[in-house]
């Protein structure tokens, strides 16, 4: 096995390098379902993330937007929890249920602000400070203080609890704007108020957590009377996951022992349970925290049991939800997330964006699964573009007629196997692109409510995270993009060769570093550049990764209980170098 990085001599002046490995790489472990994926998706095609991120946010925070539907979103006056107004923006294209004259204008999910709140931040926007309007400081209005449960909410308050959005009563949709929120106060620390509320959800989920004392299997949680509920939801025991990574986020901002008790506490009780939790998408937060507890704190929770859970599609309570593997008449499909079962299987936008937020920065944690999640990103990524109807032929699309209303920034909710209408679209070949919007509201949501905004407002989470390299096919992955409160770290990217052949690519330094910079692969476990100003050329085995992290040249290594740090800063987590 060889591996050659050349040094690319218009970027740099120093010398050509090139070595051939002569050790073992790190080991890598497989996830059984990425094996089941092709290692180059076809038809392949990687679209610019970033654009279509930039994109969303340029059209979609337009108040003036012209044309049916539009625009996207409207000023929320009702001030509740804060007397401040808030935006609201449409879940789905011509949702009759929101806008400014129905509902009284408060009809609107945190799934959707919040998430195009992170998703453009990760892109580079400043979104507390854009058109004159703090988008980020709106977001204080979905903490619901007014009913005493003092955590981030779907939606504003109960008045519309009922209308759609789970709130109150389906326990993954009161945790998850809590991850976003930990998310977007990572991005805007100095944001009048984030302290105060991020401390006060610390403390309710770390009172909530010591209540359920291990036993999570309840179908949501009251945090105002601090009391575990079940209704005719089934249980949802990987709440315990967003619990876990808010408690840890908590603790690595403001130092809290006690969160970090809480933290290990609910990853216990998610690691206990005897068949696969999983239910919508608080799982791959819980295989993140795995790998990055293990790595900083020495914990020993099961890291490839919670893959497995996150990838197989053997949830027991929502029934297959996991991976999609599959090739639909020619397209490969997999890597995208969602329902294995529901009519041949079901994918959705949303879920699959947000599965890389977790997945990817695991990489840095435990680099044995850098190739399995190199791969699996390459075929999501490049499986995700099908949610766009511009992409997607209009033979596989429920209403390819009425695309003009997305204005190219608005995806269906997500693609089957086979229409899950009863009656409709049912000679539609697979992939079927539709969205469940019209099932909302039976007989009044039209039928472009299929296109969702929702989804399609999470679009920097790939924008953030997915480059594209010179060769098609092998993209770069920013380690550090999500992986929020994360110790001082130097850039680092993830690199998988799809081909059966080896591949160079040219490995170019990000922006704005300062000094010449030496490069370290965290699979061979050594340093591959010297001295690079600019770049490399990196030459990738056959079906295999390379994870590149560029450190400050000429500064001595030190190894601490198998630690390697440089001036200060964890490089390599697991280093067995002898």
């Amino acid at each position: 096995m060889k591996m050659r990085f050349k040094l690319i001599t218009p970027f740099t002046l120093i010398l050509l390098f090139a070595f051939t490995l002569c050790f073992a790489q790190v080991k890598q472990i497989a996830i059984n379902r990425v094996d089941a994926m092709s290692n180059l998706p076809r038809p392949l095609q990687i679209i610019d993330w970033k654009q279509m991120a930039l994109n969303f946010d340029r059209t979609v925070y337009d108040f003036k937007a012209k044309g049916e539907y539009w625009p996207m979103v409207w000023m929320d006056s009702t001030g509740k929890n804060f007397k401040q107004p808030a935006l609201g923006m449409y879940t789905a294209v011509g949702d009759v249920r929101q806008g400014l004259q129905n509902n009284k204008g408060m009809f609107h999910e945190a799934l959707a602000n919040m998430g195009a709140v992170l998703g453009a931040s990760l892109v580079g926007l400043d979104k507390s400070k854009q058109q004159g309007l703090n988008y980020v400081g709106m977001l204080k209005n979905y903490f619901n203080k007014d009913t005493g449960w003092d955590i981030m909410m779907n939606n504003t308050a109960p008045e519309v609890a009922l209308l759609g959005g789970g709130y109150g009563r389906d326990w993954w949709y009161d945790v998850y704007p809590n991850v976003l929120f930990y998310a977007i106060y990572d991005k805007y620390p100095l944001e009048p108020g984030f302290e105060v509320m991020a401390r006060r959800i610390a403390e309710q989920f770390y009172q909530a957590d010591s209540v359920l004392n291990g036993n999570y299997h309840y179908s949501y949680f009251d945090y105002g009377k601090m009391k575990p509920m079940t209704n005719q939801i089934c249980a949802q025991p990987d709440a315990a996951a967003g619990h876990a990574y808010v408690l840890y986020a908590a603790y690595k901002k403001f130092g809290d022992p006690r969160y970090l008790k809480g933290a290990v506490s609910a990853m216990k009780a998610l690691e206990s349970q005897g068949i696969n939790p999983t239910y919508e998408l608080l799982m791959p937060f819980g295989a993140y925290l795995a790998a990055r507890m293990n790595a900083e704190q020495g914990t020993s929770f099961n890291l490839a049991k919670m893959l497995d859970w996150t990838f197989d599609g053997t949830a027991v309570c929502r029934k297959g939800w996991g991976f999609l593997v599959g090739n639909w008449n020619g397209f490969d499909i997999s890597g995208t997330v969602g329902s294995t079962v529901d009519h041949g299987g079901y994918a959705f936008l949303m879920n699959t964006f947000d599965a890389a937020w977790p997945l990817v920065p695991l990489v840095r944690y435990k680099p044995e699964y850098a190739t399995a999640i190199g791969k699996w990103m390459l075929n999501a990524v490049n499986a995700s573009r099908l949610f766009y109807p511009q992409y997607m032929p209009v033979s596989h699309q429920t209403i390819p007629e009425l695309a003009a209303v997305t204005k190219g920034v608005i995806a269906y909710e997500g693609f089957a196997k086979a229409s899950t209408f009863d009656t409709l679209y049912q000679s539609l070949k697979a992939p079927v692109a539709q969205g469940d919007g019209p099932k909302w509201v039976p007989g009044k949501n039209p039928e472009v409510s299929q296109f969702s905004v929702y989804g399609s407002a999470h679009a920097g989470i790939f924008g953030g995270i997915v480059k594209e390299t010179d060769v098609k096919g092998i993209l770069g992955l920013d380690l550090l993009a999500t992986d929020f409160y994360a110790a001082k770290a130097y850039p680092s990217y993830l690199f998988y060769n799809p081909y059966r052949s080896a591949k160079t690519i040219n490995f170019k330094l990000p922006k704005g570093l300062k000094g010449k910079r030496d490069v370290y692969d965290l699979l061979s476990q050594r340093f591959v550049a010297r001295n690079l100003l600019a770049g490399a050329k990196v030459t990738i085995p056959a079906l295999q990764s390379v994870v590149l992290v560029c450190v400050p040249a000429g500064l001595k290594m030190q190894i601490k209980d198998k630690q390697m740090w440089i001036d200060g800063v964890v490089v390599d987590y697991n280093y067995n170098k002898i």
